[in-house]
C-alpha cells in the first residue's frame, strides 16, 4: 500500500461577495462531483446569512439551504404573519435550521428537523410543505386509503393559500431567535406581523447545543479553587441588541451599605458602540412596598447615591413630574444623573410635540416643564420634594447621615394591595402546600373581594 498525500485544505472568503465561491463537492445522489456555490449576504433590517446551492452536472440533482453567520440569539423568537393576498405570499423569509412552522387554522406543524435552513418567500414555503407531503401519496393511496384521503385535504387547502385564495396565519417558532419575516412597513412596525421574544427552556439550550455544563463551567472553576468570595467582575459572550455582533456582558454584585446586594449589568459593543447598563436588586422579594421623600434642599442632595428598580415609580409634585413603574429600567446613578437622564428621554422620546398638529401653547408648555426639570438637575429650583414609590422595596436613596436618621427623607412601608400583586405576578407565587387545589389557592383573594363588596353594601 503507497502512502498518498493528504488533500490539501480549501480555504474560501465568505466575506468576499462579490462572487459566490466554488468548491467542488460530492454528490449524494449519483455520487459524482458536483459543485457547490456559497454567497455570504446580509438581509437589510436582519442580519448576515450564508447561501449554499449544489448542483450536480451529471444527474441534475440540485439542492440549496441557508445557515446563519451570527451567534444564536440570547431569547427564542416566534413570529406569526397574517398572509392575507399576493403581497403577504411574497414576503421574504429566513427560516433558521431550528424554526418549526405552523399553519394555525390547519394545525399543520412542520418540525425543525424536516427541512434545514432556507431563504425564501412565503409562497416558497408552502411549495415546499405541498412537496413534502405530496411525496408519499401514490404510495398511501394503495396501502391506507383514510390517510390518503386526509393528507390530499391538507394538500388541497395549502394549494388555496398558495394561491391566495384564502387567508391563514403562518407561525414560525425559533429557539435559536435566527428566523425572520419581512416586515413590509418598515421602518414602521408591520400590522400583520406579531413578534414575540422568549428565555429558552433547557431543553431548547441542549437542542441548539448549549449544553447547561459549559454554562455552569464557571461556577465549577470557582469552587475548583476554593474561593467562596463574589468576583469583582464576571464577563460572558452576548450579542448586540442592535447589530447582533458579539459582544461582552459585565456583571457585578454590589453590597450597597444599609440596603442590600444589588446586580449590576453592563453591555458594551465595540462594532457599533451601542452601550446599556441595568440594576437588578438581589435578595428575596420584600413583604412589603416602600414608599422614600426626600426634601432637596440644596445642591449636595443631588450628589446623593440613587437606585430606582425597574418597579419604582418616581415623582416630583413642584413641577408636576409623574414616572410610572418600567420607565428607565433600573437605573443606579446619582439624584442628578437621573434627574438628567429623564430630561433626555423625555425630550427625544416625545416626538409628538415637533409635529405639525401640535399647538404653540402645547409646546411651550412642555418647553416650559424641560426647563423647570433641568432647573430642578442644575440646583437652580429648589426646595423641591422626590418622591420614590416601589411596592417591591427594591429601591434606595443614600441617607447621608447613616446610621442615624437623616432629617431630609422620610421611609415609610406599606402593606401591597391584591391589585399590585396580581401586576407583579406575586399571587401566582406558591411555596408552600404545594398540593392544594386550586380553588383553595385562590381563597385570599376571593375573601378579600367579599370583604371589600361587604364595605360598599
Amino acid at each position: 500500500m503507497t502512502d498518498q498525500a493528504a488533500p490539501e485544505p480549501i480555504f474560501v472568503d465568505l466575506h468576499d461577495n462579490s462572487k459566490p465561491a466554488e468548491i467542488e463537492s460530492l454528490c449524494m445522489k449519483c455520487h459524482e462531483m458536483g459543485t457547490t456555490r456559497m454567497l455570504f449576504t446580509k438581509i437589510p433590517h436582519f442580519k448576515e446569512i450564508i447561501i449554499m446551492a449544489f448542483e450536480c452536472s451529471h444527474c441534475g440533482f440540485r439542492n440549496n439551504e441557508l445557515q446563519s453567520a451570527g451567534a444564536f440569539n440570547e431569547k427564542g423568537q416566534t413570529v406569526s404573519c397574517r398572509v392575507a393576498g399576493k403581497e403577504d405570499l411574497d414576503r421574504q423569509l429566513v427560516k433558521s435550521d431550528f424554526a418549526s412552522v405552523k399553519f394555525e387554522e390547519l394545525d399543520l406543524e412542520i418540525p425543525p428537523s424536516r427541512r434545514r435552513g432556507l431563504l425564501t418567500t412565503i409562497e416558497g414555503l408552502i411549495g415546499n410543505a405541498i412537496e413534502d407531503l405530496a411525496a408519499g401519496q401514490p404510495v398511501r393511496q394503495h396501502t391506507d386509503s383514510d390517510v390518503y384521503n386526509k393528507i390530499e385535504a391538507i394538500i388541497q387547502q395549502l394549494t388555496a393559500y398558495q394561491e391566495g385564495k384564502q387567508d391563514f396565519t403562518l407561525t414560525i417558532d425559533d429557539a435559536s431567535g435566527n428566523s425572520y419575516v419581512e416586515n413590509k412597513c418598515l421602518p414602521a412596525q408591520d400590522p400583520k406581523l406579531n413578534i414575540r421574544w422568549y428565555a429558552r427552556t433547557p431543553e431548547q439550550n441542549e437542542f441548539l447545543g448549549l449544553s447547561s455544563e459549559q454554562q455552569q463551567q464557571p461556577e465549577a472553576s470557582a469552587a475548583a479553587t476554593g474561593d467562596d468570595e463574589t468576583p469583582e467582575v464576571l464577563s460572558f459572550p452576548a450579542n448586540c441588541s442592535h447589530c447582533n455582533a458579539p459582544s461582552e456582558t459585565n456583571m457585578h454584585v454590589m453590597d450597597i451599605p444599609h440596603f442590600k446586594e444589588v446586580v449590576i449589568m453592563a453591555t458594551s459593543c465595540q462594532q457599533c458602540g451601542y452601550k446599556s447598563n441595568e440594576v437588578k436588586a438581589g435578595g428575596p422579594i420584600s413583604e412589603q412596598g416602600k414608599r422614600i421623600t426626600l426634601k432637596i434642599t440644596d445642591s449636595e442632595d443631588l450628589s446623593r447615591d440613587i437606585l430606582k428598580s425597574e418597579t419604582c415609580g418616581l415623582s416630583i409634585p413642584e413641577i408636576d413630574l409623574e414616572l410610572t413603574p418600567g420607565t428607565l429600567g433600573g437605573r443606579f446613578t446619582t439624584v442628578e444623573g437621573l434627574l438628567r437622564q429623564v430630561h433626555d428621554e423625555l425630550q427625544e422620546r416625545v416626538p409628538f410635540m415637533q409635529g405639525d398638529s401640535t399647538t404653540d401653547e402645547s409646546r411651550r408648555r412642555w418647553n416650559e416643564f424641560l426647563e423647570k426639570l433641568s432647573e430642578v438637575a442644575d440646583g437652580k429650583r429648589i426646595p423641591v420634594t422626590l418622591i420614590l414609590n416601589d411596592p417591591l422595596s427594591n429601591s434606595y436613596l443614600q441617607n447621608l447621615y447613616a446610621p442615624d436618621d437623616d432629617p431630609e427623607m422620610t421611609i415609610e412601608s406599606y402593606d401591597r394591595d391584591w391589585e399590585t400583586n396580581e401586576a407583579l405576578g406575586l399571587n401566582d407565587i406558591k411555596l408552600e402546600n404545594y398540593q392544594q387545589q386550586e380553588g383553595e389557592d385562590r381563597q385570599p383573594h376571593q375573601d378579600e373581594q367579599e370583604s371589600k363588596k361587604r364595605r360598599v353594601d
